[in-house]
């Protein structure tokens, strides 16, 4: 949308034009009455969440209706579909006092000959908020907006979940982009097999139950790390870029109506320990989305606020921060002194410190890290340097000025997600113990593996195959300490993606053969496909050394290596090497051209051939895809996550287990007492 602060005044001049699919006038209103969550939302019974009411008077475009006045005067109901109460006024039914009228401008491009002409439609609004209200029934509730004679309903359900809780603590494993067939390769670089058998598996393959989730958005479907992670940790689906809200059509970033994460909800309900651990920065989209609520997930300094302090701007949840924090990130904490750039351009590193935190900066000191007490671990300035780099091209490593003190130094002593995870783990187990109140313990942790996604992105494969066996040489390893600390079968693993690539690997490719041809057309004759694919080079023949333990390949750079790709990316070169020297760059601009133009990166794969894209030319990488993502469980409650599901179940069914559903009649702890 387009922002505007004072109401326009314009002739219709979309008369005519289709409906909206590429630009929406607000994804989560169909007409022009909106109620917000809108219709079909799914809620945890106690969970605290806003609603938005916007009325839409379109100045101009074809929804004009002669009347730029928004309904001032609109009135809003709730009840509960066979309930008792009836038919009653939101302020009387949430026992709230009656929000106060807000009104704004704004517009918005009604398609892309609209766009191209910058000729923005117009909406003047009238709006109402309700903050941090809950629903304490399980059922079928109907939610009207009356306006300008007309009426605007949605359906909300209330899941009629048990409350008794199933599992003492949760492991979310959530590899960023990964998909089913990102895993088929992985496993194929990285596990031997003989005459066409594995003779070993991936960790994700032992896994007791497998499903498959959805990820369509609210009003897309295409998702992207933002609003796909707050399905996975509220239950609700969201519009793209936003964390832990819906989208509304306010200017205000930070006004759009909340909804709690699954680590504020166990937090407020049992006082439970919070672990967040990620290979990106962590105020990036997948560990920010359990404490921030924002439409922008941009508002990087924000993000880390958030996670220390949570939303305190409209006293949203009580959250003192979590157990854990590792990643990456630091430029958003370290002084503006120094260079940083941060949430009232305070020292973050300060601030975690005086709230309680040691801080750490690499691999050697997070090893000495007591368990009893709460960890900051940020470890280079922006986001971790990928399982390639740190283990086998260490040159890499060098000159990146990326060393979290802001000091412009290197960071080369970097800890990988497993010694995140693990270190994470210990801490929460160790804190969880000491804890007197039997209702506070317990653990929930989330570790993210970002760089499969931001390396897809990059087209660059290898690094975000290397990235998935780093994930899955975790999870391996964070079953066996489980199971060493006895908790393995108190603790309910899940593993999944917030979406996906549309990548595959489609036969092999002589590398060697390629670099001797001299045109682009003779240089595809390298690939091999069906019979001629031959078989996987990336393990040695004979080597035993990966038969137990870590599995990755002995061989990155083999002579035949894979065919694979993505169904869509910009113009680039390809000649199906490892890129030995860093993350890929496969498209850039030119000198004198549009800096929004991209076209094949000269420096890139100079001995491969070149390959028309088919993204907008204003895409310098590849994008996400429709796909399912796969979900894996173990342990309590892991029946729940099989079949195919929808990502907003996997928020569900963690609840679930959890026993955070807090009815009216429920007997369940509120020590928070809200």
């Amino acid at each position: 949308m387009v922002a505007f602060s004072k109401p326009l005044a314009a002739a219709a001049i979309f008369a005519g034009l289709a409906s909206a699919q590429s630009f929406q006038r607000l994804g989560t209103c169909p007409d022009l009455g909106c109620i917000i969550p809108p219709d079909q939302a799914d809620f945890l019974a106690g969970q605290r969440f806003d609603i938005r009411l916007e009325v839409h008077a379109p100045v101009n475009g074809t929804e004009a209706t002669g009347n730029p006045n928004p309904d001032e005067k609109f009135e809003f109901y709730i009840e509960r579909v066979g309930g008792r109460r009836g038919v009653q006024s939101a302020s009387k039914w949430f026992k709230v006092p009656e929000p106060k009228l807000e009104k704004w401008s704004f517009g918005w491009y009604e398609d892309f000959f609209a766009r191209d002409a910058k000729t923005p439609s117009m909406v003047n609004v009238a709006s109402k908020a309700y903050r941090k209200v809950y629903l304490d029934e399980a059922g079928e509730y109907k939610a009207t907006l009356k306006h300008n004679g007309k009426t605007t309903t949605a359906t909300w359900t209330v899941r009629d979940l048990a409350e008794v809780r199933r599992t003492k603590n949760v492991l979310f494993f959530i590899g960023d982009g990964m998909t089913t067939n990102m895993i088929t390769a992985a496993r194929l670089i990285g596990h031997k097999s003989v005459n066409g058998k594995y003779q070993t598996r991936l960790a994700m393959d032992k896994f007791p139950v497998l499903g498959h989730a959805m990820t369509h958005s609210v009003d897309s479907f295409i998702t992207d790390s933002a609003n796909s992670a707050t399905a996975l940790y509220t239950g609700h689906k969201s519009t793209v870029n936003a964390l832990g809200v819906y989208v509304d059509s306010s200017p205000d970033n930070f006004d759009d109506p909340k909804v709690e994460s699954i680590a504020e909800i166990f937090h407020r309900v049992y006082r439970g320990h919070i672990g967040i651990v990620s290979t990106a920065g962590v105020w990036d989209a997948t560990p920010a989305a359990l404490t921030a609520h924002t439409k922008d997930r941009n508002e990087y300094p924000y993000c880390v606020d958030s996670l220390l302090r949570g939303t305190n701007n409209t006293a949203w949840i009580d959250w003192n921060g979590p157990d854990v924090l590792f990643g990456g990130g630091a430029e958003h904490f370290y002084s503006p002194a120094i260079g940083g750039k941060t949430f009232k351009n305070r020292d973050y590193y300060e601030e975690f410190a005086k709230a309680g935190y040691n801080v750490y900066w690499n691999k050697t000191s997070l090893a000495t890290a007591p368990n009893n007490e709460r960890a900051l671990g940020i470890f280079t300035v922006s986001h971790m340097s990928k399982w390639l780099d740190r283990n086998v091209y260490k040159k890499n490593l060098k000159e990146q000025a990326n060393h979290p003190s802001g000091n412009k130094g290197d960071a080369e002593d970097e800890p990988g997600l497993k010694e995140m995870t693990l270190k994470a783990i210990d801490i929460l187990h160790t804190r969880s113990k000491a804890n007197k109140r039997r209702s506070s313990q317990g653990w929930f942790l989330m570790s993210e593996a970002a760089s499969i996604d931001k390396m897809m992105h990059a087209l660059d494969y290898d690094r975000a195959l290397g990235e998935l066996l780093e994930l899955d040489d975790t999870i391996r390893a964070s079953v066996e300490h489980l199971k060493a600390l006895g908790e393995l079968s108190n603790t309910l693993i899940v593993v999944t993606a917030d979406h996906g690539h549309g990548f595959d690997v489609m036969g092999s490719v002589d590398t060697k053969y390629l670099e001797a041809q001299k045109e682009d057309r003779k240089k595809r004759n390298a690939v091999g496909v069906y019979q001629y694919s031959g078989l996987s080079q990336y393990i040695n023949t004979g080597d035993l050394t990966y038969s137990d333990g870590a599995h990755f390949p002995t061989n990155w750079t083999p002579r035949y290596s894979l065919f694979a790709g993505v169904a869509t990316s910009p113009d680039r070169r390809e000649n199906y090497k490892l890129h030995e020297d860093g993350p890929r760059v496969g498209a850039t601009t030119i000198p004198g051209r549009a800096s929004n133009d991209y076209y094949v990166n000269p420096k890139d794969a100079p001995t491969g051939f070149t390959v028309n894209g088919t993204l907008p030319t204003e895409e310098p990488q590849g994008v996400h895809s429709l796909t399912d993502v796969p979900v894996f469980a173990m342990g309590p409650c892991q029946e729940l996550f099989g079949g195919v599901q929808n990502n907003i179940d996997i928020f569900f069914n963690i609840a679930n287990c959890l026993g955070l559903s807090r009815t009216a009649h429920g007997k369940g702890p509120d020590p928070v007492g809200n």
